[in-house]
């Protein structure tokens, strides 16, 4: 009995923390820890709204009466404005283009495109806006004021799924509206109509563009709503594509096919020509495997 007591002794001492630092001073350190992210939690805030010209009642800033303080941050909201405006239109400087009309702006385009951009703060969007600037003034009519409120809508999020878009967009020749192409549709024969219907459309999730994506496009008027069918193609004719940056060529093997893709809006049309589009090699190998039953592909 002896000898398990002192077992239990030992036991009980190993477990202990080796660290001599007494409870109240390790609490004081976790709580000096907390204050400091705390304070600096406060710190990020306050810079934020000091770049709107208000400050919080506890700074170091002379006391100031209301109206001057309105004064002041209506000032430097109209200098930051300003200061918008003035790296756009360096940015559409760097993008000019040659003159292709002799078709002059609209003013009433031009006013609604300055009342919008000088609220334009991310660098990465005023390139995007000077880049409209610069191919409307060379080609009036290319970019329409839906397209301004839409673009103005966008955040840096949806900037970027609409790129993966653009991406995996295809174009028919001749046409000039992007479309994502699933796959097919097989019309079904009389006697086809009892048996499972067969899956012939990719998963666009396996190449970075979820559903939720394709929804959040469709909510900001960039993609219709819905999957769409093309007529069905006449067989053994050619048809050429340019598909995720490769150039393909498609020939049905039988007849009744039809085509399935999401497809651009006119909005989205016009804003995909902002972006500079990669190849999407696995998307292109997948493409052509899921309609290779069907197809002839070059």
């Amino acid at each position: 009995m002896k000898i398990q007591s002192s077992i239990s002794t030992t036991a009980a001492v190993d477990v202990k923390p080796s660290s001599s630092i007494p409870e109240k001073v390790t609490n004081k350190s976790v709580k000096q820890s907390e204050k400091s992210t705390k304070f600096a939690g406060k710190e990020r805030v306050a810079k934020w709204f000091a770049q709107a010209g208000v400050y919080p009642a506890y700074s170091n800033r002379p006391t100031q009466a209301l109206d001057d303080k309105i004064v002041a941050k209506n000032t430097l909201k109209e200098r930051r404005k300003f200061a918008n405006l003035e790296r756009i239109l360096g940015k559409a400087l760097d993008f000019c283009l040659d003159e292709t009309q002799s078709d002059d702006l609209d003013p009433d385009w031009f006013f609604s495109f300055v009342n919008m951009a000088e609220d334009v703060y991310s660098p990465q969007m005023q390139e995007v806006w000077g880049k409209i600037f610069a191919v409307e003034s060379s080609q009036p009519g290319s970019f329409s004021l839906k397209t301004l409120q839409t673009l103005k809508q966008l955040t840096q999020k949806d900037a970027l799924t609409f790129r993966q878009a653009v991406n995996l967009a295809s174009r028919r020749k001749g046409e000039t509206t992007p479309k994502l192409l699933l796959g097919y549709y097989r019309k079904k024969s009389i006697w086809s109509f009892l048996q499972p219907r067969p899956e012939h459309q990719l998963n666009l999730a396996h190449f970075f563009l979820s559903y939720p994506d394709l929804l959040a496009l469709m909510d900001l008027g960039l993609i219709h709503h819905s999957e769409i069918e093309s007529g069905e193609l006449a067989n053994d004719q050619i048809t050429e594509w340019r598909v995720a940056g490769h150039s393909v060529n498609f020939t049905p093997k039988y007849r009744g096919l039809t085509l399935v893709y999401f497809k651009f809006t006119t909005t989205g049309a016009e804003l995909s020509k902002l972006i500079n589009s990669q190849k999407q090699d696995a998307y292109v190998n997948a493409l052509k495997n899921i309609l290779a039953p069907a197809f002839e592909i070059n």
